[in-house]
């Protein structure tokens, strides 16, 4: 199994690749798979907003669409300052979006380790607690 840094250090390599002309903010996600394998992801911004895609989602849906089952997911906000005064507002620069939480938790174990880099660790049923599910 792939260790949290290691998959970091994919997910920081992953955000170089984003496509960010109007935020220009560079963000890498890697998943790490069943089988050992990694599937990383970059955003991607489109000048109709709605149609961005966030890297976690791109990383996640990359991982089904070969065929694999994801374990966990990094992700890196490699543009993110580390330049305020508040360490809360610094952690939320960098944490997954309402949209990719929900998403993860469709394609991802409840149990999942989700590395925020910067950040640290965390399940992600406690990144989204009583999120929507469809029975």
């Amino acid at each position: 199994m792939k260790s949290a840094d290691a998959l970091l250090s994919a997910a920081r390599e992953a955000a170089k690749a984003a496509h960010c002309p109007y935020s220009n903010f560079r963000v890498g996600a890697a998943v790490l798979c069943a089988d050992g394998s990694v599937v990383d992801g970059c955003n991607v911004e489109n000048a109709s907003y709605g149609l961005s895609i966030c890297a976690e989602r791109v990383a996640l849906t990359s991982a089904l669409a070969q065929g694999k089952r994801p374990t966990s997911l990094a992700v890196s906000c490699i543009d993110a300052s580390d330049e305020t005064d508040d360490q809360a507002d610094t952690a939320a620069l960098r944490m997954p979006c309402g949209a990719c939480r929900q998403v993860m938790l469709e394609l991802l174990p409840s149990d999942a380790a989700i590395h925020i880099d910067g950040v640290g660790s965390r399940n992600l049923s406690a990144l989204i607690p009583q999120g929507f599910r469809l029975s």
